[in-house]
């Protein structure tokens, strides 16, 4: 569900943080995989939108932080840090897709990533998010969905703070439009108010 406001959320990685500079890195990484595996797999979501490879690539992107952990050395925060690790392998990921699928896959459908959505009006905005311009998706699904900052998402997608609000506004504007010619007419109930 969208947030309410934009409050920066406290990190809570102090503690991943103390364990890498003690030199406990397996700990420092359940750490890690607990509070991070559900972001990094809807992050993957939203930008393969193919379940199946989303699951592959979240698994790649985890063997890649585990390797790379113990190098981290805290200028970027670890959220994005990880988010940069995961962005990277997704569009490596996209730019090993075929544009033809192999004759036996063919007729198979992708399977969305939206089936882990229980409840319909979810569901519906999760698709409309998805349904988005990229620029767009990328900013709302880690503002409202990530539950980051404007000036996370500003560093985490590299652009100034202006630009994330303008793209957060526009992706506002359009969702409300799209919402309204369902005939649900109480846009700010479903969207949250404030940027």
């Amino acid at each position: 569900m969208l947030r309410q406001s934009a409050a920066a959320p406290a990190t809570g990685d102090e503690e991943i943080h103390a364990l890498l500079r003690g030199g406990a890195h397996e700990q420092a990484f359940a750490l890690v995989l607990a509070r991070y595996e559900p972001r990094v797999f809807r992050l993957c979501c939203a930008l393969l939108r193919d379940r199946s490879q989303a699951q592959d690539v979240a698994q790649e992107s985890w063997v890649r932080i585990w390797k790379a952990l113990p190098g981290y050395d805290g200028r970027a925060s670890l959220g994005t840090w990880i988010y940069a690790i995961t962005r990277n392998r997704c569009l490596t990921a996209l730019g090993r897709r075929r544009p033809f699928a192999p004759l036996e896959d063919a007729h198979a459908e992708p399977q969305s990533c939206e089936a882990q959505e229980p409840d319909d009006t979810r569901a519906l905005l999760r698709g409309l998010v998805d349904g988005l311009p990229e620029r767009y998706r990328r900013a709302v699904t880690l503002f409202y969905y990530e539950d980051r900052s404007v000036a996370e998402v500003a560093e985490m997608l590299a652009m100034p703070q202006g630009t994330v609000k303008t793209l957060l506004f526009r992706a506002r504007a359009l969702l409300a439009e799209q919402l309204e010619r369902r005939g649900l007419y109480d846009s700010q109930a479903w969207l949250g108010a404030g940027s």
